[in-house]
């Protein structure tokens, strides 16, 4: 399988060409684990098609963190590769995908020798921090049915537009409620003419 250049044209010509030499390319389903928690970090992904989202464990409950899409990586598991810790998320393919996995022993000779690689980290970085202060004020402002609206409108969009194919349980799960308490929001939602629950997913139809 051909890796292409153009999805990672963000990365020196002389550098992807260290990466693509040592790197493997991989097909994952939808649906597949591709970090574990308290694994000791391998291989660091760049998601070139598809959509991974990554989960923190809580006790007994699931967190979503965030969404890897095209062209990104997971900070997380940089930080852990590069100081040799255990993972403390893990992460599953949100639709078919395809990931370029990077050999962690290499990290640390590649940053120092091509500081631009830097760039992509402290991207990633400054994007999941905009992203956490985003969750905050939703925590500590919105109400639910809008955190869970603007949850589906986020991920209807990631995927052009497309039904949001989630059972309540699992959007309960990436909010980190109970699923009585999405499907209450849900029919809320309906009556406010906000979403609609059909055969092939949940549509949005009308703006906040």
């Amino acid at each position: 399988m051909e890796i292409d250049r153009k999805a990672l044209s963000f990365i020196a010509p002389q550098l992807l060409d260290e990466i693509i030499k040592h790197s493997t390319l991989m097909k994952f389903p939808k649906g597949a684990e591709i970090l574990k928690e308290e694994q000791y970090i391998q291989v660091l992904p760049i998601v070139l098609k598809g959509l991974v989202k990554v989960y923190s464990r809580f006790d007994d409950k699931e967190l979503l963190l965030y969404y890897i899409e095209a062209s990104q990586s997971c900070v997380m598991t940089f930080h852990a590769a590069l100081n040799n810790t255990q993972s403390k998320v893990f992460a599953i393919t949100e639709e078919d995908s395809e990931i370029l996995l990077i050999p962690a022993k290499h990290l640390p000779i590649w940053l120092r020798e091509y500081p631009d690689f830097n760039n992509l980290f402290y991207n990633q970085y400054n994007l999941r921090y905009s992203e956490l202060l985003d969750t905050i004020r939703h925590l500590l402002i919105d109400r639910m049915d809008k955190r869970l609206y603007d949850h589906l409108k986020k991920k209807s969009l990631m995927t052009n537009n497309a039904p949001v194919k989630l059972s309540h349980v699992q959007l309960a799960n990436e909010l980190g409620t109970a699923r009585e308490v999405i499907s209450r929001i849900m029919k809320k939602l309906e009556i406010d003419n906000k979403v609609e629950q059909t055969k092939e997913g949940i549509k949005i139809i009308s703006e906040w």
